[in-house]
């Protein structure tokens, strides 16, 4: 069984920095080859997956410049990638919207992993292909997307590239992309009324510029409140497996949050908002708390030493392991692969799903 995989030509696989669907894809890949499943991954030329990668163009293209050529862009880099593996996937897994319609083209099974969140637009869209297998990242999501083809299968991460810190220091920490939606101006007030001081990492998108020049920088002093840029896995070990916390306080739907499970494969607690996800990810009082706001999570921090950094990396190995996420993919794909059947003269036949 030959199995497609199509990221976008943006951001590189796996991601030097930023890019929690291009980490998804470098890890299913890598894990799927180590099966011994034969995988192509098309991707940009600085990839550096441990798996085939076929590549239109060269290298990375991030942030993004304007929509409608980035949308040109990524439709491009995803006919390239279908025109060159119809005939030779035996699947193609798809991980943009766009794509989608290039599944009306006879051929392979074809699979989606919906990364976005719900949008009435695109689940207008999404309820046009139903050949499609479509993947939902969280029971939650699934709940929003009303499709006939659709089945939750939970990120995983190799827990091997993240180490276990069993010292935490008097710091808490916030991690990701930084916008309104990420909370990262309810982890400041968390920190200064809890008295802890707080390092943040992530990436300054141009269009979240205003937001953090107006209501991040001015806290930053460089010691109680700091910011130490974007983190790739080395600076993520350090940030999160040292830090006595980390704080995910989200004003939206997040449809996953991989960077919880980061957290708690170094065995940091999440001390969370209860937007989309998070109850699935983080479980009250195990891995973390789930809070109801500011108050709530304040109090929480006081509370963290309860929580045995090893117990909370155990935690996510059996719930967020690579191998449980490729087991489950590999499921679906040989399900996906079972409906075609030769019939008579040797033409291939779509048999209805069970």
């Amino acid at each position: 069984m030959r199995i497609a995989l199509i990221a976008s030509p943006f951001i590189s696989v796996p991601p030097k920095k930023y890019g929690g669907t291009e980490l998804f894809i470098a890890q299913l890949a890598e894990e799927l080859t180590r099966m011994g499943i034969d995988v192509v991954v098309y991707a940009n030329g600085e990839s550096t997956v441990n798996a085939e990668v076929r590549s239109l163009y060269a290298g990375d293209d991030w942030p993004i410049d304007g929509e409608m050529y980035s949308n040109l862009k990524d439709l491009n880099h995803t006919a390239w990638a279908v025109n060159d593996c119809l005939h030779s996937a035996d699947v193609i897994h798809l991980n943009n919207a766009p794509g989608l319609a290039l599944s009306r083209m006879p051929g392979p099974r074809w699979v989606c992993t919906v990364h976005h969140p719900h949008l009435p637009v695109l689940s207008e869209f999404y309820a046009g292909f139903q050949n499609v297998e479509f993947v939902s990242i969280s029971h939650f999501q699934q709940q929003q997307e009303h499709l006939k083809r659709v089945r939750t299968i939970h990120h995983g991460i190799d827990l091997a590239l993240y180490r276990l810190q069993t010292k935490k220091a008097e710091y808490l920490s916030i991690l990701g992309r930084i916008a309104p939606a990420k909370g990262f101006h309810s982890a400041i007030e968390i920190a200064k009324r809890s008295g802890i001081p707080l390092k943040i990492a992530g990436e300054v998108q141009p269009m979240f510029r205003e937001y953090f020049e107006a209501r991040i920088k001015p806290h930053i002093d460089g010691k109680f409140i700091e910011y130490v840029g974007e983190a790739d896995l080395a600076l993520k070990n350090e940030l999160l497996g040292n830090s006595m916390a980390m704080l995910f306080p989200i004003e939206w739907d997040e449809p996953f949050g991989l960077v919880m499970v980061e957290a708690m494969a170094t065995g940091t607690p999440v001390i969370a908002f209860p937007g989309g996800s998070v109850p699935e990810i983080v479980q009250d009082g195990v891995s973390g708390f789930v809070c109801s706001g500011v108050e709530d999570a304040v109090a929480r921090v006081r509370e963290v030493q309860r929580f045995k950094p090893g117990e909370i990396r155990a935690y996510a190995q059996q719930h967020f392991s690579v191998e449980r996420m490729v087991q489950d993919y590999l499921s679906l794909y040989r399900e996906t692969n079972q409906e075609i059947s030769l019939c008579e003269g040797g033409t291939v036949r779509r048999q209805a799903a069970a």
